[in-house]
């Protein structure tokens, strides 16, 4: 018997529940007791302002920086509670440990940066504060009722993204300036969504979650709202008209008839594929051939394939010419004008496309492995929980985890042709990654406690002198 059985013999243990059956806590994800309930919400009011931007629709909220104010109330109540009820300040993972690892190289790097003072504004502008987002949803999306409460709000909140692009694709909103006559839609107005390729990315990253609960969900109303925002947002990424877009797009639907056909559904994913192949009948005038521009960079009459191409061939250059320490970080576009200057070329202030790239150009070969390290890790997490939990049949945290494992996936993909290495697009997946890790962890353990209940109550009722 354990020293705790023996010295609370006389604590009253708990009924236990019989076998087979959960308490109504443990269906819903309910739990209480958890952590950070008042950070949850700043959390969520983070998600909304950043995603939706009602700022930019009220310019008058613009002072408050709103965006700003709910991450600091956020980080605020949870340090405060953790602190006051003796917690850890953080919740321990590799994902952890590496992005503090990678945050840690890109200021050791800052000195030797191509322009020191901007790296300092960089990071304290943009990076600490993606990180802080990463690190708050790690440890306050602790419960399964909070995990889908997020993947709820993100669902919801992509419809007026892809409303909004639909709404400009059928109007008219398209963007200026264009020599070749190729219409790009104009973004929602959104930080992360004002371009076309954010929007199509952000979208495409939501997909797999809102999938995860139509396959999760039980009533008829449920599932119909969240089968017609998959295809609203399947409509949206189309209409951006952005290459980038469809290949994520594709790798999305590849993976999903892929286990589809695996779970020996084979008939259900060849009616998916065939529903797919037809839809592009009906695909807008001009997709096919800008989609093709992919495979032929020489025929994209707007250039923009020509250009990126040179730009990821300069970048690598940059790398290998300062494999350790980079250019510092934020300073690709500097450092990429600075080779264009020398070759002679027409000198543009512009990124290169490829998180990869960005990160070995700023951060050198170390910066760009501890951020592969980072996805691969959060990678391993999720399918760790999608294996685990859906172990015994249809679960819903294995549906959530898979969810996100296929938008980490579209990240890697997209990250391709996306120069968003520390915005919050991988960070806020990476962060539900964690989320999901530890709810799995706790369930686990928790059900190991339900288990040896009866050992204990046996060993106490064997014992009764003690």
């Amino acid at each position: 018997m354990s020293a705790s059985a023996r010295t609370e013999w006389w604590r009253p243990v708990p009924p236990l529940a019989p076998a087979g059956t959960e308490t109504l806590a443990a269906r819903t994800g309910e739990e209480h007791g958890t952590r950070g309930a008042f950070a949850f919400r700043a959390v969520l009011a983070f998600t909304f302002i950043n995603l939706l931007s009602p700022q930019s629709f009220l310019p008058a909220l613009q002072p408050l920086r709103l965006a700003l104010v709910a991450a600091l109330v956020g980080i605020g109540a949870l340090l405060a509670g953790s602190i006051f009820q003796g917690r850890p300040l953080t919740v321990r993972s590799p994902e952890m440990t590496l992005t503090a690892a990678l945050v840690a190289w890109a200021v050791v790097t800052v000195p030797l940066s191509f322009w020191p003072g901007g790296s300092v504004s960089f990071l304290l502008d943009l990076y600490f504060k993606t990180v802080a987002i990463f690190w708050l949803l790690a440890n306050v999306v602790d419960t399964l009722a909070r995990l889908r409460k997020v993947v709820w709000a993100l669902t919801l909140m992509s419809i007026p993204l892809a409303l909004t692009g639909v709404k400009n694709f059928v109007t008219g909103g398209f963007l200026d300036g264009d020599p070749s006559g190729l219409k790009r839609i104009v973004g929602y107005e959104g930080g992360l969504t004002a371009n076309p390729n954010d929007l199509a990315l952000t979208l495409n990253l939501i997909l797999p979650l809102s999938a995860a609960l139509l396959l999760s969900a039980r009533s008829a109303r449920a599932r119909f709202l969240l089968g017609t925002v998959v295809l609203l947002d399947v409509a949206g990424v189309v209409v951006t008209f952005s290459r980038g877009g469809f290949v994520t797009l594709a790798t999305i639907v590849g993976i999903c008839l892929w286990r589809l056909a695996r779970r020996g559904r084979a008939g259900l994913a060849a009616g998916v594929l065939a529903v797919c192949l037809l839809a592009f009948a009906i695909l807008p005038s001009g997709y096919g051939s800008r989609v093709a521009t992919i495979t032929d960079i020489n025929a994209d009459a707007t250039g923009s394939s020509q250009q990126r191409w040179a730009d990821m061939t300069r970048a690598a250059g940059l790398a290998l010419d300062h494999p350790l320490t980079g250019s510092g970080v934020g300073m690709n576009t500097l450092a990429l004008y600075e080779a264009r200057t020398a070759e002679r070329v027409r000198a543009a202030a512009l990124k290169v496309h490829s998180v990869y790239l960005e990160l070995a150009v700023e951060l050198g070969l170390p910066g760009l492995v501890l951020y592969v390290l980072l996805v691969r890790a959060c990678l391993r997490t999720v399918r760790r929980v999608r294996r685990g939990a859906g172990a015994a049949g249809p679960d819903e945290l294995a549906r959530l985890a898979e969810g996100i494992e296929i938008s980490l996936w579209a990240f890697a993909v997209a990250a391709l042709f996306h120069p968003v290495a520390y915005q919050f697009y991988f960070y806020y997946m990476a962060g539900l990654s964690v989320a999901a890790g530890r709810v799995y962890r706790e369930r686990s353990a928790s059900s190991q406690a339900r288990r040896r209940g009866p050992e204990v109550l046996r060993a106490c009722v064997a014992s009764p002198g003690r």
